[in-house]
């Protein structure tokens, strides 16, 4: 009996035991189920290790989720690594010398203000909201007197109307607005019987063929100017719009915003040979020697120019360049994701301030629904691409009362939704906006330091015997955001240092009016010249 029970036990054991295992079975059965239930990335079938820092910060708090924008944003921007984007940007410009079309372009101003130009000029400024015409008189710089002064101008919208006006007819209004100004000026000024010079500072495309002129291309953004006028000469469609009228003047020179940027501030200080422009989008224009480029750079032009010509000023076209070296985060991807174009200007995607904005949205958008910044709730509008501009940011960042009562009241006036900001939500945000435009800032420095290091060697210029040298700058973002200058100045210092130099060797310089006064001045020294 007792061999049975003791069968009977283990029996009994080993059914239990299967039950156990089972029901164990069972519950991690169940326990995966469960993870699947709450994990939607599994649903969507999601890789959840492809963003490591994304499921990162969405185990975190708001402090913690800055610090991680802290880190991916700053990080990027340290001495070496900027060093190494300076050198790779460097590398890039030298290969565009050579056979890239688009960029590293050389235009036809191959002479700098002597600073002794003096006269009065007419100065044109074509952009894509505005024409603006001013009346600049020229004293140089041994005068005395103001160097540039501004006699006369005046700024015309160019709105749909205007924008619609085909062909000569879009001419024939700018030569009608010259005209305004120009009315009554022979009082108190000598207005001799030699017509009036007259530099144009052309936003759009055009195939340049002279220092004063080039063929017009399809100018986009609404306008119907070139309709029927496409491969013709710019300067002689503004020329003859002006002659109909009965109007005294010649063009002289045709000059893009870069290139005028340099020239305005190449008139009054002679240490100048770069300019930067950083608004909506950004470019550069470097003054360098003509041997550094190779001669397919320079296409079809007359030998005189070749024989003259020892240096050029170079549209280098900035935006273009830092494809596969920029330091990019998981927002930067997710901005290219849907970006339509997203590989024609890299450079622009990370700094200009038609993108800015966006980075910090992105940023935000993340953070609200993680972190519970905002009370978890996104604004409604912040949901849609673009909502956040960088003029927004500028005026919260530019805030710095204890309540940001300013920063709140222009937030809920662009982005109203049913839980206003925090005060701390509102620092939050900037703080994010300054981690995001510290980077932008490095990058900028990093390009210039890059197009310093291309002269010196062009020059044959080491980097501790390198001189003083002025960089020209405008545009919304270095002149208004908030620290952007300053910034972008310590970067550039922290390069040069870096690099042999000595700290303040480049120097940042507001270029003020630079348009109309680089059209004069570039007119003023091609009709000198001629």
């Amino acid at each position: 009996m007792q061999p049975f029970i003791a069968a009977m036990q283990k029996v009994r054991q080993a059914f239990l035991a299967a039950i156990i295992k089972s029901f164990l079975r069972t519950k991690h059965v169940l326990q995966t189920i469960l993870n699947i239930w709450i994990s939607p990335s599994i649903i969507k079938g999601e890789n959840v290790e492809a963003e490591p820092s994304t499921q990162e910060v969405r185990k975190l708090g708001a402090p913690e989720f800055v610090e991680v924008v802290n880190k991916a944003f700053h990080g990027l921007v340290g001495r070496k690594r900027l060093v190494a984007l300076s050198d790779g940007l460097r590398k890039q410009f030298l290969e565009s010398m050579f056979d890239n079309p688009q960029c590293m372009l050389p235009s036809y101003n191959h002479q700098l203000p002597s600073g002794d130009e003096q006269g009065t000029f007419l100065a044109l400024d074509v952009g894509g909201s505005t024409f603006r015409v001013g009346l600049i008189e020229l004293s140089g710089r041994k005068s005395g007197d103001e160097e540039c002064k501004i006699l006369k101008r005046s700024t015309f919208k160019i709105d749909k109307t205007v924008k619609q006006l085909k062909g000569v007819l879009f001419f024939d209004w700018m030569a009608e607005r010259i005209g305004e100004v120009l009315a009554g000026q022979a009082e108190g000024h000598d207005m001799s019987d030699a017509p009036l010079s007259m530099g144009l500072a052309w936003s759009f495309p055009i195939e340049q063929t002279s220092l004063r002129s080039g063929l017009l291309q399809g100018m986009g953004k609404g306008f119907l100017a070139a309709h029927g006028l496409l491969g013709q000469d710019l300067g002689d469609l503004i020329q003859d719009s002006c002659s109909k009228r009965g109007l005294n003047v010649q063009v002289d020179a045709i000059v893009n915003d870069s290139s005028a940027t340099l020239l305005s501030k190449a008139y009054l200080d002679s240490t100048t040979r770069f300019a930067l422009i950083l608004g909506t989008g950004v470019n550069a224009a470097v003054h360098l020697p003509v041997h550094t480029f190779s001669p397919s750079k320079f296409g079809i032009r007359p030998p005189e120019w070749h024989d003259s010509a020892k240096h050029v000023i170079v549209n280098t076209e900035l935006s273009m360049f830092g494809s596969g070296i920029l330091p990019s985060t998981q927002w930067d991807e997710l901005l290219l994701s849907v970006h339509p174009d997203p590989t024609f200007q890299p450079l622009e995607h990370f700094v200009g301030g038609g993108y800015l904005g966006e980075i910090v949205r992105l940023v935000l958008v993340e953070g609200i629904r993680t972190a519970g910044l905002f009370g978890g709730v996104v604004p409604p509008n912040l949901r849609e691409k673009y909502s956040l501009d960088t003029e927004t940011l500028s005026r919260i960042e530019s805030d710095r009362s204890p309540d940001l009562s300013t920063a709140q009241a222009v937030f809920m006036s662009r982005h109203p939704t049913t839980i206003p900001p925090t005060p701390t939500d509102l620092h939050t945000l900037r703080l994010i906006a300054a981690h995001v435009t510290h980077r932008a800032a490095g990058i900028i420095a990093a390009g210039v330091h890059a197009l310093w290091q291309l002269r010196n060697e062009a020059e044959s210029i080491l980097p501790q015997e390198s001189s003083h040298t002025l960089v020209a700058y405008n545009g919304s973002v270095l002149e208004n955001y908030p620290g952007f200058k300053v910034a972008c100045q310590k970067h550039l210092d922290t390069l040069v240092e870096a690099s042999g130099g000595t700290k303040g060797s480049i120097e940042l310089m507001y270029a003020e009016e630079s348009s109309l006064l680089g059209a004069a001045i570039a007119g003023a020294v091609a009709s000198l010249d001629g």
